[in-house]
């Protein structure tokens, strides 16, 4: 049995593409290999595949369960693999034409979504915050209602297209009657017409206006996640929904960690004697300082794990950890004191050096846990 494409792969899209980015890859790709269209070989399989992998990729609690699970994440989901587009649309889409009835340009359709770039610091994404945000959008005009007519007065049906927001051209071809749908270009395909514009929106019936809006943000966020705020995009029109905000989620760094997943990776230099005779130490957590035991015997990037102290896992119960790398310091600059007693410890230890076997097993488990922080 052949095993299913990666959805991305499918409609020739990176992981992070945007909502707009996986709607233009999949309006291509339908348009591509429709089988009213289409006629090669396997073009009608294409299309299911195609209709599939957007199905998933187009909503957000599925895309967010594929991307976590791959296929085994959406099996047993809520689906709707049907065709997206009919051979009408499609011939519009090529032609500009309509087979008959009615345009689809005068129905509802969906507001413009918006994004905002919102920057957190390193504890505000481990640990979650509120945050408040500015942002401008488009919004039904105040003074018109929409209308675009100065308040007192109305608008009026067009007289070109007689209200329908069309004009149509019949044409005899080889297929029959087509009919030629375009906007009409008296009234923008609204079907009105406004003899004295308001003056707030230019006769627009919309406005800039600035929203502020509280976004509780989860615990657990990191560089790149997107929150999509339902219905806070621009207005739809024809009487269509608003569009949605989506909110790019950038972390500053910080000064001592790094994030692996769900573990905090923390650099930690060492004394001499520290590493061989080993010690107590006082390491920084973003939970504040813990008391690290520090084997006798230490050697250089020896990994310690502190439970608990990672990163709270988004979606889910737990923490991750925090991964403590050492690495001993080697001091430059010795006391006469100091010198001597390094001296003494030489005398004692020898001069005797031992290549040393490569322990490639250890090695690469090091490499894996620090997910390639080593070479």
């Amino acid at each position: 049995m052949t095993s299913k494409r990666d959805y991305y792969e499918v409609l020739k899209v990176n992981r992070d593409a945007s909502p707009d980015e996986i709607r233009r890859a999949y309006r291509r790709l339908a348009k591509q290999y429709h089988p009213d269209v289409n006629k090669d070989p396997g073009a009608e399989e294409r299309f299911k595949e195609i209709n599939e992998a957007y199905a998933v990729l187009s909503d957000d609690e599925r895309r967010a369960a594929y991307d976590r699970f791959g296929h085994a994440g959406v099996k047993g989901m809520p689906q709707d693999f049907g065709f997206g587009f009919g051979f009408d649309d499609l011939f519009e889409e090529f032609f500009g034409f309509s087979m008959g009835g009615r345009g689809r340009r005068n129905m509802p359709r969906k507001g413009a979504d918006l994004r905002y770039e919102l920057t957190l610091t390193f504890e505000e994404a481990v640990f979650g915050a509120e945050k408040e945000i500015r942002f401008t959008r488009k919004a039904i005009c105040s003074a018109c209602d929409g209308s675009g007519a100065e308040p007192g007065t109305s608008p009026v049906r067009c007289l070109t297209c007689n209200g329908t927001g069309e004009v149509r051209q019949v044409r005899q071809t080889f297929l029959g009657s087509l009919v030629n749908v375009a906007t009409c270009p008296n009234c923008g395909g609204r079907g009105e017409t406004v003899s004295t514009p308001c003056r707030s929106c230019g006769g627009r019936g919309l406005e800039q206006r600035e929203i502020r809006r509280t976004v509780p943000i989860p615990a657990g966020v990191e560089e790149g996640t997107q929150i999509r705020l339902a219905g806070e995009g621009e207005p739809g029109t024809n009487g269509g929904p608003p569009g949605d905000l989506y909110i790019a989620i950038h972390v500053k760094p910080h000064k001592y960690f790094r994030r692996r997943g769900d573990d905090i990776i923390l650099d930690l230099g060492i004394n001499v004697a520290q590493a061989a005779l080993g010690a107590e130490v006082a390491v920084p957590t973003i939970d504040g300082d813990v008391v690290l035991t520090i084997p006798p015997g230490t050697q250089p990037g020896k990994v310690l794990r502190l439970k608990g102290k990672g990163v709270p896992r988004l979606r889910r119960n737990g923490r991750g950890d925090q991964l403590v790398v050492i690495s001993v310091e080697v001091p430059r600059h010795l006391t006469a004191e100091q010198r001597e007693l390094f001296a003494q410890l030489a005398e004692s230890l020898g001069t005797e050096v031992h290549p040393q076997e490569q322990d490639r097993g250890f090695l690469d488990s090091i490499r894996e846990l620090l997910g390639g922080l080593i070479d």
